[in-house]
């Protein structure tokens, strides 16, 4: 019986990691190569929805700040009611801090946010003057990537085939507005 036990263990850890963000230990680009935008500094805000159950639908005010760090990097901080990700260990205090830069695949924008060690990735949509960044989920991809190549690769691959791009739900900001 005991042989049995991670073979039902086994479909319980897959539902559990395929709602988790893509993280990776690298980037798009091994470095930043493009310039920041300028009109994403600033702050932006939104409310986003929060994992609910039995059918509940929650919201939460959440504010991300873009700074610039040099002529190619932002510095981020991501604030609000973020309690949900305090098991990822990214939050100090209320606010998630890191950098970002922006790579672009297949003319497609993408933020690199660099947060405790990991490498997040974004795409990043515009609609009239509403910005939205969608988290990669962790099911955008079932190969093993070695390098930043690799990895382009991959989201060049999944952005052409893929009809429905694999965003994690719950690590989405849609219709964020441009705020003071």
């Amino acid at each position: 019986m005991r042989k049995f036990i991670p073979l039902f263990l086994l479909p319980l850890v897959c539902i559990v990691l395929w709602g988790c963000p893509y993280d990776s230990p690298y980037g798009i680009d091994a470095a930043a190569q493009e310039n920041i935008d300028e009109s994403l500094l600033g702050s932006w805000a939104a409310f986003v929805a929060k994992p609910a159950y039995d059918q509940q639908h929650l919201e939460d005010p959440v504010k991300i700040i873009f700074s610039k760090n040099t002529d190619q990097e932002y510095n981020i901080a991501i604030t609000g009611y973020i309690d949900e990700l305090k098991p990822y260990h990214v939050i100090t205090n209320d606010t998630i801090k890191g950098t970002a830069f922006i790579s672009i695949v297949s003319s497609r924008q993408f933020l690199n946010c660099f947060i405790k060690g990991r490498m997040y990735l974004a795409e990043i949509k515009r609609h009239d003057d509403n910005l939205s960044i969608l988290c990669l989920a962790e099911k955008f991809t079932v190969r093993y990537l070695k390098n930043s190549k690799d990895l382009r690769r991959e989201i060049e691959f999944h952005s052409k085939f893929d009809a429905s791009p694999a965003y994690d739900d719950f690590f989405v900001a849609r219709n964020l507005k441009k705020v003071n």
